[in-house]
């Protein structure tokens, strides 16, 4: 029960890693408010208190800056404060390349995936500092450590996402409040569910992750049981830092693989 009694707003939580979360920190005893541009915030708080939890949700645009100070007014309003905020929100924004990508399609994926973390912080940290001390967590992705996991709009919009955790941390020395990033590699979510149904339908999930260590995707509680870890006292000392949590796909370069107990070919 490391969340007892804390107040914790989770974006992008009606689906997915950000659903995950949720109930994993409403399960450790924390307040949740749970955000979400769809009718799925509501389905995950109903879940939540179903399981006797605690959660209200709310329909916000994570890219909005009048959304965000609502969803934070609304946590303050009925939890007495924020200690946590999970700014997990985000869109794929298609894999269109460089020069097939339009202004308007780049805009609206750093709008989401960029500004709403940035927004997430500048209004979520002053609200955690008054409680002493809490946590913000940032979902970037591999796509933002390097090329190959995503197209140039999107792997441009996390990899700004790693750095603003990096220098949030820094610009709130003092405060005690913390910010870090986790990178997910393949995660069964709902944005990449026409992945995973293709593969299941063809009989291919064997290649589903198989460029990584494991040789399989994520599952999104996989994700969530990290940011989990990040947001607790467990982490007290983790500051500033980009998680990879992707089997082990960004732990190399190109090589020739090899399989345990055999070389490859």
């Amino acid at each position: 029960m490391r969340f007892t009694d804390k107040s914790i707003i989770v974006t992008g939580a009606g689906s997915g890693i950000g659903r995950a979360a949720a109930t994993l920190f409403a399960a450790e005893g924390g307040k949740v408010i749970v955000a979400d541009v769809t009718d799925g915030a509501e389905a995950t708080a109903k879940a939540i208190r179903d399981a006797g939890g605690v959660a209200e949700a709310i329909r916000i645009d994570a890219g909005s800056e009048e959304d965000v100070v609502k969803a934070v007014a609304l946590a303050c309003d009925r939890y007495g404060g924020l200690d946590v905020m999970f700014a997990n929100a985000g869109i794929s924004g298609g894999m269109a390349n460089i020069f097939d990508t339009s202004v308007e399609l780049i805009t609206e994926v750093l709008r989401v995936n960029l500004i709403g973390p940035y927004l997430a912080v500048k209004h979520a940290a002053p609200r955690i500092a008054e409680r002493g001390k809490g946590a913000i967590i940032l979902t970037a992705s591999v796509a933002g450590i390097r090329s190959g996991a995503g197209s140039p709009a999107y792997s441009a919009s996390k990899a700004g996402v790693i750095n603003l955790a990096r220098v949030s941390a820094q610009q709130l020395a003092g405060s005690n409040v913390r910010v870090n990033a986790i990178c997910p590699g393949l995660t069964e979510t709902g944005m990449t569910k026409p992945t995973f149904d293709y593969a299941r339908d063809a009989g291919k999930m064997d290649r589903v992750g198989r460029l990584n260590p494991l040789r399989r995707g994520a599952q999104p509680e996989e994700l969530a049981k990290v940011a989990l870890f990040l947001a607790s006292d467990d982490a007290s000392y983790v500051n500033g830092q980009a998680i990879a949590v992707d089997g082990g796909l960004s732990s190399s370069h190109p090589v020739t693989k090899q399989e345990y107990g055999r070389t490859a070919v």
